[in-house]
Order: C-alpha cells, then structure tokens, then sequence
C-alpha cells in the first residue's frame, strides 16, 4: 500500500516524501498507450533508464520534455552538435552521450519507417493476453520471446538502445503486456 488503502503492485512504494511511482503506476503504467510521439517517449525515457532506477527518471521527466522539444520527433530528428552538446550540459537530464545520441538517432528511423508507423510496428509485437494475472513479481520476466523479435526488428531498422530488456520494460509501460499483480487495484481494459 502507499497512502491509501488501494493495494499496488509490490514496486509501487514511494520512498518518503514523494508519490511518483504510486501516482505513474496508478495512472500510466500498463495502460495501453498509441501514438508516435507518445511511444517515441516512451521508448527514449526506457533507453535513459538503462541501468538506473526509474525514479530518477521519473524526477527528470518533464525535464527530458523540455529537452527534448516535448519528444516531437519531427523536432528531435533535426537534432545536430549544438543540440547534443546543449543536451550534454544540461544537469536536469541523464548526461549519456551514447543515450542522447541514441534518442536522436531513434527519432530519424522513426522518419524513416517507409511500411509502417511507429505505433503499428511496435504494437504488432503485442503478445495475447494472459489469462489470469501473475501472482507476484518474481514471476514478472525481464525478456520474452516477443521483446527479443521487437529488439531484433528494432534493430534492424537503425534503432539504437533498444534490448529485448528496453523492449520488455517498453511493452510493460504501454500495456502491450499486463504485468500488474493479481491483487492490484488497477484495472486494465479487455
């Protein structure tokens, strides 16, 4: 529980002082999310959170919305060195040169999908629904087959910072997977 009498997923406890984690699990994570730009963002803010905690990433989010021209792709592909070196400086952010320049590199193969949008290709590794949620988290996996085929296909088309993990993580936040505990207040749509 965190603050309430609703019961979260275990990973939904804030640290004192703050409900970032309780109010992103109950109004955004796992919920199904469309989109170029939205996914866009949500692609990046996974890539930036390899190997930090999402709270950080939580903390600098609107930040990482100013930044990066509000993850408008259209913007964040024409991206050059004054960009990257303003990116670079900026302490709201997480600094990563390979993170920043894998961000931008992801906006331009957006662009450069020719047979598909964003939206449709990653959803179309979707995997069907459970039947039943999971009981707990340690039986939450960090990849599966379908975020290994997205990265893979990711990959393929010049996306960059983008393993079955990212992938797995990604699907997690948008709702192409329901990895809410069975006990969990949140609902999710059929």
């Amino acid at each position: 529980m965190s603050g309430d009498d609703r019961v979260r997923c275990p990973w939904a406890v804030d640290p004192p002082g703050s409900t970032l984690y309780r109010d992103y699990h109950d109004t955004e994570w796992g919920r199904e999310l469309h989109g170029r730009d939205e996914l866009f963002e949500r692609l990046c803010l996974e890539a930036f959170q390899s190997g930090l905690s999402w709270l950080t990433i939580l903390r600098k989010r609107e930040a990482f919305r100013e930044a990066f021209a509000g993850f408008d792709v259209d913007a964040v592909a024409r991206f050059g060195d004054t960009d990257v070196d303003r990116l670079l400086a900026d302490a709201r952010i997480v600094r990563n040169r390979r993170k920043i320049d894998a961000a931008i590199a992801n906006a331009r193969a957006v662009l450069d999908l020719a047979d598909t949008d964003l939206d449709t290709l990653l959803w179309s590794f979707a995997p069907p629904r459970r039947p039943a949620r999971i009981a707990t988290l340690a039986q939450i996996p960090a990849v599966t087959p379908e975020s290994t085929a997205m990265a893979r296909e990711l990959k393929r088309r010049g996306f960059r910072f983008v393993g079955p993990t990212t992938a797995y993580a990604l699907m997690q936040a948008t709702g192409m997977v329901d990895d809410h505990v069975a006990d969990c207040w949140v609902q999710m749509d059929a």
